[in-house]
Formats: C-alpha cells, sequence, structure tokens
C-alpha cells in the first residue's frame, strides 16, 4: 500500500510541477505575443513614413525640375504626360 501511496505522491508532484512549467509557458507566449504585436505595429509606421518620404522626394524632384534642375527632368516629363493622360481619359469620359 505504501508503494502504492509513493506513486500517487509522485504523480502529484510531477503533475504540479507540469502545471507549473505550463502556467510559466503561457506567460511567456502571452509576453512575446504582445511583442510581436508592437514590433508589427512599429513596422507598419515604418512602411507609412517610408511611402510618404518617397513621395516628398517625388515631389521635390518634380519642383526641382520645374525650377531648372536638368537631373529629373525626364521624370518629370513623364509625370507631366500621365497627367495629361489622366486629364484627357476624365475629359472623355464626362462628354459620354
Amino acid at each position: 500500500m505504501s508503494e502504492l501511496r509513493e506513486i500517487v505522491d509522485s504523480l502529484e508532484y510531477r503533475l504540479s510541477r507540469l502545471l507549473t512549467k505550463m502556467e510559466s509557458l503561457q506567460a511567456e507566449n502571452q509576453d512575446l505575443r504582445e511583442k510581436l504585436n508592437e514590433k508589427e505595429g512599429f513596422l507598419l509606421s515604418q512602411a507609412q513614413e517610408i511611402k510618404r518620404l518617397k513621395n516628398d522626394f517625388d515631389s521635390i524632384k518634380i519642383t526641382n525640375s520645374l525650377l531648372g534642375s536638368d537631373e529629373y527632368k525626364r521624370d518629370t516629363k513623364l509625370k507631366i504626360n500621365s497627367l495629361i493622360r489622366e486629364i484627357d481619359y476624365c475629359i472623355a469620359q464626362l462628354s459620354d
């Protein structure tokens, strides 16, 4: 009978350690999920900032070429032609 009692005590101890370890791992998992969410938010904001800066840079390139800089004239001409095509398309749509 004492042998059975020792087995039960051993199982209870192991189960208690297992439950403690599981709770610890669940808490660690929750912390990691929160950190992941923070990092994803940070990456999203960085991507938006990069997009904004690229748009600003494109605007600066166009402004420089309009002010006489030869460096970005080709890009500016392409952008102006694209805008003219869009305007022509809109006018055609309104005419119909």
